[in-house]
Formats: C-alpha cells, sequence, structure tokens
C-alpha cells in the first residue's frame, strides 16, 4: 500500500503576492508581476525588465536569528516556512523538533551577500558587515532549522531551475522512509546581477514580457521568490483535522545528459522524467488534468517541452489546459518549481487553471492547449514540469484528497 503524504500548509513569495491569499487572487486574475528592475542598476544592460517581491519585510518573520545577518535569499526561506507553518495551523514549538526535516532548492544561494560585498571593495566603503558564516548555500537550510529548532533531516538541493521540484521529491521521500514526520521542502532565490548577467549574456531575456508557447516568444524574465509546501504524514493530519489542500503523488528525476545549457533536441530527459513520474505516483495520462509546464518563453524550452508533453499524452495534450505561471512572476530560479508546486495545489483545491498570460498568438507547431485564461474545471491531478541548465529534468505529480486510491 503507497504511503499516503498530505500537503497541509502552503508558503509563497512571489512579484504578485507576498503571501498566500494575494498570491491566488493574483493569480487567477492574470496579473502580471513583471516590470523594470529596481534593485540594481541596470544601465548597462540592454533589456531592463524582470520581477520582483515587493515591499518584503523579513523582521516580522525571523524571531530568533538576526535577519540583518541573513541573505535575502535566506530570509525569504524563513519567511515562507513561517507562512506555511501559520497556513497549516501549527505551532513549531508543538512539533516534535527531531521529526521535522527542511530541503530547499535554489540556483545562486545567497549571492546577494557576495555581491554587496565586492560593491563594497570596489567603492572603498567596509561598513557592511558580510555574513561570511550564512554566504554558503547549505545555510539556507540550517537557518530555517536553527530559526524554528527543527532537527530532522536538513539539507539543500543545488540542482538549478529544477531545485524545487527536487526537494519537494525528496522530502516526501524521507517521510515515506520513516526518517520524518513533517517536511519543509520548496526553494529559494533573491534576485542578482550575476544571475541578470548571465541571461543577458545569453540573449534569453525578453525586453518587455513573458510569452511562454506564443509564436513570437521573445524569451525569460529574471526574477526572484521562494515557495514552499509543508508536507505531513497523512494519518497525522487526518488526526489533527487539518484542512489537506492535496497529496503528493509521486515524481521523477532525470538528465538529458546532452548540453549544459540546451535542452535536448528530442526532449529526452523530460520523457523519461513525465513517464516515471507517472508509474512512481501510480497514475495514468488519463489521470491528469492539468499540466503546470516549465514554460520558460525561450524559443527552444518551450518548442522542446511541448514535444515532450505530445510524446507521453498523444493527441489528448490537445486537450489538457496547460500554463506556465512564468508568464506572470517570471523565473525565480531555484523557487520556480516550489511556486509552481504551491500554483497546482492552489489548481486543485480550488478547482481552477491559471491562466498562461501574455498569450497572444499561439505557436501553431504546437499540439497543446494552452490556457490564456483561468478555466473552472475540477481538477483530480495535475502534472508540473522543470527543467534545468545541465539537462537537469524533475516532475512532480499533486492530486485532490478524494482521488486518493487511483
Amino acid at each position: 500500500m503507497r504511503e499516503r503524504i498530505a500537503v497541509t500548509g502552503l508558503g509563497v513569495l512571489t512579484p504578485i503576492g507576498n503571501d498566500v491569499n494575494s498570491f491566488t487572487d493574483h493569480l487567477f486574475k492574470g496579473t502580471i508581476g513583471t516590470g523594470p528592475i529596481r534593485s540594481f542598476d541596470t544601465a548597462p544592460y540592454e533589456v531592463k525588465n524582470g520581477g520582483e517581491v515587493k515591499g518584503f519585510d523579513p523582521e516580522p518573520f525571523i524571531k530568533k536569528l538576526n535577519p540583518h545577518e541573513l541573505d535575502r535569499t535566506s530570509q525569504f526561506a524563513i519567511a515562507v516556512t513561517r507562512m506555511a507553518l501559520e497556513h497549516a495551523g501549527l505551532d513549531p514549538e508543538d512539533l516534535p523538533r527531531k521529526r521535522v526535516g527542511v530541503i530547499f532548492g535554489t540556483t545562486l544561494g545567497n549571492q546577494q551577500t557576495l555581491e554587496r560585498h565586492v560593491d563594497g571593495r570596489l567603492s572603498g566603503d567596509t561598513s557592511y558587515p558580510v555574513p561570511y558564516r550564512r554566504y554558503s548555500a547549505q545555510t539556507i537550510s540550517s537557518c530555517v532549522g536553527a530559526e524554528f529548532g527543527f532537527r530532522g533531516p536538513n539539507l539543500v538541493i543545488p540542482t538549478a531551475c529544477a531545485a524545487g521540484n527536487y526537494a519537494i521529491g525528496y522530502a516526501a521521500d524521507m517521510i515515506k522512509r520513516g526518517k520524518s514526520d513533517y517536511m519543509i521542502c520548496g526553494g529559494t532565490d533573491a534576485i542578482s546581477r550575476t544571475c541578470f548577467t548571465m541571461f543577458a549574456r545569453l540573449n534569453a531575456i525578453a525586453p518587455e514580457i513573458c510569452q511562454p508557447f506564443d509564436q513570437n516568444r521573445k524569451g525569460m524574465m529574471v526574477s526572484e521568490g521562494a515557495g514552499v509546501l509543508l508536507l505531513e504524514r497523512y494519518d497525522l493530519a487526518v488526526k489533527r483535522g487539518a484542512t489537506i489542500y492535496a497529496e503528493f503523488a509521486g515524481y521523477a528525476n532525470s538528465c538529458d545528459a546532452f548540453h549544459v545549457t540546451a535542452p535536448h533536441p528530442e526532449g529526452d530527459g523530460a520523457v523519461l522524467a513525465m513517464r516515471k513520474a507517472l508509474e512512481n505516483s501510480g497514475l495514468t495520462p488519463e489521470n491528469i488534468d492539468y499540466i503546470s509546464a516549465h514554460g520558460t518563453g525561450t524559443p527552444a524550452n518551450d518548442k522542446i517541452e511541448a514535444k515532450a508533453v505530445h510524446k507521453i499524452f498523444g493527441e489528448r495534450s490537445r486537450k489538457i489546459p496547460i500554463s506556465s505561471i512564468k508568464s506572470m512572476i517570471g523565473h525565480t530560479m531555484g523557487a520556480a518549481s516550489a511556486i509552481e508546486a504551491v500554483a497546482s495545489v492552489l489548481a486543485i483545491h480550488y478547482g481552477r487553471v491559471p491562466p498562461n498570460a501574455n498569450l497572444r498568438q499561439m505557436d501553431p507547431d504546437f499540439p497543446l492547449l494552452v490556457a490564456n485564461e483561468a478555466i473552472e474545471m475540477e481538477i483530480h491531478a495535475v502534472l508540473s514540469n522543470s527543467f534545468a541548465f545541465g539537462g537537469n529534468i524533475s516532475t512532480l505529480i499533486l492530486k485532490k484528497q478524494a482521488e486518493a486510491g487511483v
């Protein structure tokens, strides 16, 4: 019998919402959260737009550690963790600390700390106290553990843009293997000049908006944010009368083993991950009601994802709604698939497909049903894709509680 794992709490920080309620509202409205970058000077770049979390104050969320010693990426992680615990109706003081684990995915980790240090050295301003002990990536999850006293499995997964799904999948494994009862899992990344420069040099950033699956798409949008799921042993969730927003169904990881930045031309890694995730979940393509796409808006990514989805779903790929929320919030790097997992849970819970914004002219070569507006429908299961540099690929499947026996 399959171990059942409940999703009982959500936490999210994005360019369209700094809490679950505001994110939910703007998600289904199709609000665009990208625009001119304010965090740093974009004068040296031809492109100026991206996505930023606006008005974030870490102090209400960080009660034990000193927020001023933490990089923005780690601040995000603690904030969404506290949100998820409150959303789940759990007091961290009442939890068995040794049975609560933390796994975060990231792309660049605490990169703003290094950039601020470099800025200070170049300008001669040494007033910024560089917290090197909080710089390395593994301190993201360890800071969360220290803030809340969680002593279970604790790690960071740096598999770039697929890291959030990796974190959620491995967290579920921790519960299945009896190593923990509760897992905080997701992804976090603050915007940085380093990341923006990299994608600008690759000519991968769109000049104005992100248009996944559009015939005239021009690229992605560098963004920031964080998202987590609180996974809980199903029997414990039922015993305490928790609201179960969805159930973890399955996941799979793969690698294109092809190129450091380009996807495999036949989408082999994506096909493998989707197929194995379905097998792992005990579901079939016919059970999937909505596909949360990686959908970056770059010419190559969208083309290969469309091809891979068609290989798995056949002609049904023209009937299943698919959308990319990156059209609204941009690409939040290691947080991307985690935020998309939050959106997938909300889609299941509220029975609504998030829209693929900015779609003006569907690419006629794609055998897909791209939802350019929110669709109200019963959603029993969601398949969520995430692809990353290095060919790292992860597919996550979430399902409605009532479908646990499928």
